[in-house]
């Protein structure tokens, strides 16, 4: 499974999620208003539960703390592992062919997971897409009933733009950057201290900003609109604002106009259509919402004013996010131990790319899979080594060897030079350099290189960031990061002084092909990372990177393999590889 896939599959984790949590937090809720029936006007509390929903989302989608979660691992099958774990097929290595660089291993399959996430990524998008377009078409059919009415020249109230249309609707407010107040022609009819209330709601709507509330209600459940408990809580928070105007409004009061606005209420039901979601109607609610406000206009209740009991709706919100923390699930893969040697799946690429223009030539296989760039590095280091006067020349300085230097190779086990070190890749002597520079200037150098993903930490809890980071350890970059950053040497785009790109050159031995290029490349070897620190066992990787050039044209490469350890290093096979089927290659970029 790519790492697309993964986020896939949490974005799928998520969702699911965010249904647990609406379906907790409308529970929640829900029992507190109806066990202090005031609560139920609190616009805040449900708009809050709208954003406790979509937190929960967010902490199952974002990265994950294993010190929180307390929920098993769902574990995923790693198709890496399925492979390594039959030895009775063999993984040859890498074979170059004319058009492409192959294995035999044929691709694994996606898991179920992978599969059912990516359908419904699709379903969501297109559940995103319908859900827009009805607020959009809301929003059309407003400003068409707009145009159509007539605008009352002065009468502006609290700065919306008041018009009278010839529509059974009741009277509204909507347009969350620009507001109008649409007032239908059959208020006349009204008695006129109704007729003012029904106006004194609205605009008490207006300055409560009760429009960007609703915005902000409407976005969530359109993003969630997946989810029920989302629409849910949000037709709450529009039950709790049209409660809210009609306290506001009936504050203070005498019984009879309380009664004269109930009735205005009950007339406004028999006239008016469907309501709208994208705006906020004096009567919009049906005949059992409107009963229940009713019951408030009559017996105002104060309970949930109360400061205590809006802490604990609060409290019980974050402590659903807290849980969510905790709960969430984490995708893992299952890896088999007696397999764990092998945790990636073999592959390869080739990477090329004109110099001067910068277009692709090639990019076959993976090409954007990180690795470590193992002995490939030293062409870093010698730049670095050059720019900054630690190395002189070809044979300056000549560095004795010392007894606790790296000598697993035997060519390593003498004094070498700079010409002797790029040829043998001693690693020891590229140590030295980098000890020369310091922990401070070897990173200010990969940063100006832009060298894949800048990481010179080492290994974590070992402090050797200066003598391993790009060996197995913490720096990796891919072929098509090579590839720009080789790109960027032969052009002399970096940071550097002239005598570092001359001195660089000079000591990477070229090959002459039989077509008249000129090769100058590096190889690398290393083995992949266990996920328990540990080697890769039966996997290595293999480098070739450099550039070709004939007249004035040159062509940048990097080939990296993963494959089976053999008699031979990975590097070296690799380079073989490369210089087989390059004359081929190159004499068809020729002649284009």
């Amino acid at each position: 499974m790519s790492f697309d896939e993964l986020l896939i599959c949490r974005f799928l984790l998520a969702c699911a999620g965010s249904l647990a949590a609406g379906l907790v937090v409308w529970a929640m809720l829900a029992v507190l208003s109806r066990r202090w029936p005031g609560l139920a006007a609190q616009r805040s509390l449900w708009l809050l539960g709208q954003a406790t929903v979509a937190a929960a989302f967010l902490v199952i989608l974002l990265p994950h703390s294993e010190r929180l979660r307390v929920v098993p691992r769902i574990e995923l099958p790693n198709p890496a592992t399925s492979a390594a774990a039959a030895p009775a097929k063999p993984m040859p290595s890498i074979v170059a062919t004319g058009d492409e660089w192959t294995t035999d291993v044929r691709p694994a399959t996606r898991s179920w997971l992978a599969v059912g996430a990516g359908a419904w990524l699709v379903v969501y998008l297109s559940g995103l897409g319908w859900a827009a377009l009805r607020l959009l078409n809301a929003g059309r059919f407003l400003r068409g009933l707009s145009a159509a009415g007539r605008r009352i020249p002065g009468a502006l109230a609290g700065g919306a733009e008041v018009i009278e249309v010839d529509a059974p609707i009741s009277p509204m407010l909507y347009g969350f950057f620009r507001a109008r107040l649409l007032l239908p022609g059959h208020l006349r009819g009204f008695d006129p201290l109704q007729r003012q209330m029904m106006i004194e709601h609205e605009m008490t709507h207006l300055r409560r900003r009760d429009l960007q509330w609703l915005g902000a209600g409407l976005l969530l459940q359109t993003l969630f609109w997946f989810n029920p408990f989302m629409r849910l809580l949000r037709g709450r928070l529009s039950w709790a604002q049209e409660l809210g105007c009609d306290r506001e409004v009936l504050r203070g009061r005498p019984p009879a106009q309380r009664k004269a606005y109930a009735a205005a209420l009950l007339a406004q039901l028999k006239m008016q259509g469907a309501g709208m979601e994208t705006a906020l109607a004096f009567g919009s609610a049906g005949a059992r919402q409107l009963a229940a406000r009713i019951g408030f206009i009559r017996a105002p209740s104060a309970a949930g004013r109360s400061l205590w009991l809006r802490l604990a709706a609060l409290a019980g919100l974050a402590g659903i996010v807290v849980g969510t923390l905790a709960f969430q699930p984490a995708l893992a893969w299952r890896i088999d131990p007696q397999s764990a040697a092998a945790p990636r799946q073999p592959f390869s690429c080739l990477a090329m790319a004109d110099v001067a223009s910068g277009a692709t030539l090639a990019r076959e296989g993976r090409c954007d899979e990180r690795a470590t760039p193992a002995s490939t590095f030293n062409i870093v280091v010698s730049l670095m080594g050059y720019d900054s006067g630690i190395l002189t020349d070809a044979h300056t300085p000549r560095m004795p060897f010392k007894d606790g230097y790296t000598d697993y190779n035997d060519s390593w086990r003498q004094d070498t030079d700079p010409t002797l070190w790029f040829k043998n890749s001693v690693l020891w002597f590229a140590q030295q350099v980098t000890a020369a520079l310091g922990a401070e200037r070897f990173q200010r150098y990969i940063d100006s290189f832009g060298y894949g993903n800048r990481d010179l930490s080492g290994d974590a809890g070992k402090d050797n960031g200066l003598s391993l980071s790009w060996v197995g350890s913490s720096l990796k970059i891919s072929p098509l990061e090579q590839v720009d950053f080789l790109r960027k040497m032969v052009r002399r785009e970096l940071p550097l002084s002239l005598r570092a790109y001359d001195m660089t050159s000079r000591i990477m031995a070229p090959v002459t092909l039989a077509n008249g290029w000129t090769v100058q490349g590096k190889t690398g070897t290393a083995s992949p990372v266990r996920v328990d620190g540990g080697e890769g066992g039966e996997l290595q990787y293999g480098w070739y990177v450099g550039w070709a050039s004939k007249g004035g044209r040159t062509v940048v490469f990097a080939h990296l393999v993963l494959d089976r350890r053999q008699d031979d290093a990975g590097g070296p096979r690799a380079r073989d590889a490369v210089l087989r089927e390059l004359p081929a290659r190159l004499d068809r970029i020729e002649g284009n």
